[in-house]
């Protein structure tokens, strides 16, 4: 029987409710060797028969758990993908870090994360004697994997560039192995790699040089998490028109801030970044994203009390719920203001490129995990008289998965690549646009992939897919907030559409030169010609589509968003798999990988478009459609 907080694998069963006085009498005896008294064998309808389940251990359960071997040395594609692009001086050390990484998260990380699950934050309003505290109470697990993040640079590593552009990617892979065993410590993670990257971007100066420092820190005495406080009652995304706070300037150059902040994630974060709009001598305040300054505060003061901050309530989430997230009214918060006056939301845009990629690297990372889980199973439960790998229909469901997993994989690993040369100055005009065009692409694409992925993951597991004691089932609902934070589906798609306006169609210029590309490099490799040919005529869909579409008004383009978005996701995605194919060391899987992802609809903007989803009627007809028989 396992314990809740035994192995560090994901297969364990819970407490077994007491058992009666006389199963407890009957178990005792049994354990001890003895018999049953006669009497009450001769209650038996057939004496001497042993009937089946007569005397079944309680709870006792025949499927065997998959494993958790070490994440890296059971990755084949990974180790491949290292190989093809790190410097030999590089992917020694890399490799060799890695592999001893994957070890901790098997031996020590994945049960700390099982345990951040098992044991959530609380809230404490009040101590014994009366007083207001708003104490956020974590589990010891939680602060250990804080620790272990400090220990082993999990944003340390970004900022040090020991291996220069390619610090990024080292990053990166080990996220990707931590991620599905971290408890969602990534989540504070992923805000601070992004305070990290605003504060560098616009200078190390004044109280940020302490604040950089910590947020950089490999020592867990002196690491510090950031939070990212953007969020009020009028919503998500559009900070624009929602954000409500206000900053007073102070006679010492500091801030004082008002405001509630209706979702904070990682609330027990050292510090954090907020955007409020500086209030005048008169009390009047600028509206719309121009009124908007970046501030950043400190979340306790010198005593460790906290800094005008009132903890109103922790958020009942569907998933994420290893992690505190708060609603939090903001009385007199000191702060210090670190952009331009009016110049907030620029300033924050580093900070999202990196949580978004943060995102993807969860999205990837829990896709890989789940297959892992499936893929151990598949070798050990019995199913009609054979393992579950030997039935063909499962292995063929099961590849699928592992081709959305992989194309996935390197359309992150293309965004560390990117961002790493943009970070060293090594970047040209086109990294840049292209950089800039992938994040928000990657992000909605993998965030629907990952539910998508790890929902038929669960699948391959049956039942015990659905028991909450086997730890799956929480994968599927972490997956769930990945289409959401961040920016929604609809939200990035638009994004993407800016980058393409702001650009004046510079950005889908690169994107094709790009794809091309890496289509030339693989054209001339045996086995890829039809993969590479069915990748060229869905680009020239794609410039079809832009030459009927690119010229209507906005309301056609923006229904085309999301498809668009798709289609700029599975082409790129493609010409990454056949490009990776054609390395020197690649394998006959990788060609295989990269024939099965192109077979699908690569072009779904030119498909939807030509059954008139983006004509003039198209958006009052879906409306009605929605609306019909309401009364709203």
């Amino acid at each position: 029987m396992w314990s809740r907080r035994t192995s560090h694998t994901l297969w364990q069963l819970g407490p077994l409710p007491p058992l009666g006085p006389e199963l407890a009498r009957r178990a005792a005896r049994t354990s001890a060797g003895q018999s049953e008294p006669a009497a009450a064998r001769e209650k038996c309808p057939l004496p001497g028969l042993k009937m089946p389940f007569a005397r079944a251990d309680i709870g006792a359960f025949f499927q065997e758990q998959p494993r958790l071997g070490n994440q890296y040395l059971e990755d084949a594609f990974l180790q491949r993908y290292l190989e093809a692009h790190l410097p030999p001086q590089v992917l020694e050390p890399v490799s060799l870090d890695l592999e001893r990484f994957g070890a901790c998260v098997a031996a020590e990380i994945d049960s700390l994360g099982r345990e951040c699950e098992l044991s959530p934050p609380t809230l404490q309003h009040y101590d014994a004697w009366g007083r207001r505290v708003d104490h956020i109470v974590t589990c010891p697990a939680w602060k250990r994997m804080k620790e272990i993040a400090a220990e082993e640079g999990l944003i340390a590593e970004a900022y040090e560039r020991r291996y220069s552009s390619w610090s990024r990617v080292h990053q990166v892979a080990k996220l990707y192995l931590y991620s599905p065993s971290a408890g969602c410590f990534t989540c504070p993670l992923a805000m601070t790699d992004g305070a990290a990257k605003v504060i560098e971007s616009l200078g190390i100066s004044g109280p940020l040089v302490k604040a950089f420092g910590q947020l950089t820190s490999r020592d867990p005495r002196k690491f510090w998490t950031s939070g990212q406080w953007m969020t009020e009652r009028k919503g998500g995304s559009d900070v624009a028109s929602g954000t409500e706070s206000v900053a007073r300037e102070q006679p010492d150059g500091t801030y004082c801030l008002s405001g509630f902040k209706w979702f904070t994630s990682a609330t027990d974060s050292d510090m954090t970044l907020t955007l409020a709009r500086i209030m005048d001598a008169q009390g009047c305040v600028k509206q719309g994203s121009r009124g908007l300054t970046l501030f950043f505060l400190e979340v306790r003061d010198q005593e460790g009390k906290l800094n005008g901050i009132e903890i109103q309530r922790l958020k009942e989430k569907l998933g994420t719920r290893q992690m505190p997230t708060a609603e939090l009214l903001l009385d007199g918060c000191k702060a210090h203001r670190i952009s331009e006056v009016g110049r907030g939301v620029a300033s924050i845009a580093n900070m999202l490129s990196i949580t978004r990629m943060h995102n993807v690297i969860a999205s990837v990372a829990g896709m890989r995990r789940m297959i892992s889980l499936a893929r151990a199973y598949a070798s050990k439960r019995v199913v009609f008289g054979k393992f579950l790998k030997d039935h063909p229909l499962h292995m063929q469901t099961m590849a699928r998965l592992e081709v959305e997993t992989r194309g996935a994989f390197l359309l992150l690993m293309e965004i560390a690549r990117l961002l790493g040369l943009e970070e060293t100055k090594m970047a040209g005009e086109q990294d840049l646009h292209l950089l800039r065009l992938l994040v928000p692409v990657a992000k909605l694409y993998t965030g629907k992939q990952a539910i998508a992925v790890i929902s038929e993951g669960l699948e391959c597991f049956g039942g015990q897919g659905y028991v909450e004691d086997t730890g799956l089932p929480v994968a599927l609902r972490d997956a769930q907030v990945l289409t959401i934070w961040e920016g929604t589906t609809n939200i990035l798609a638009l994004d993407v559409l800016r980058s393409l306006t702001k650009s004046q169609g510079q950005v889908f210029t690169v994107y094709c030169s790009a794809v091309q590309e890496k289509l030339e490099l693989a054209s001339s490799i045996s086995g890829l010609g039809s993969s590479v040919q069915l990748l060229q005529d869905a680009l020239h869909r794609l410039h079809q589509f832009m030459q009927r579409v690119g010229s209507k008004r906005a309301p056609a383009i923006e229904l085309a968003a999301r498809d668009f978005a798709y289609t700029l996701a599975r082409i790129y995605t493609g010409a990454l798999l056949l490009e990776h194919a054609a390395q020197p060391g690649a394998s006959s899987i990788d060609t295989y990988t990269a024939q099965r992802w192109c077979k699908q609809d690569l072009c779904p903007v030119d498909s939807e478009e030509k059954t008139g989803c983006y004509d003039a009627q198209a958006a009052s007809l879906d409306t009605a459609l929605v609306y019909e028989g309401s009364k709203l």
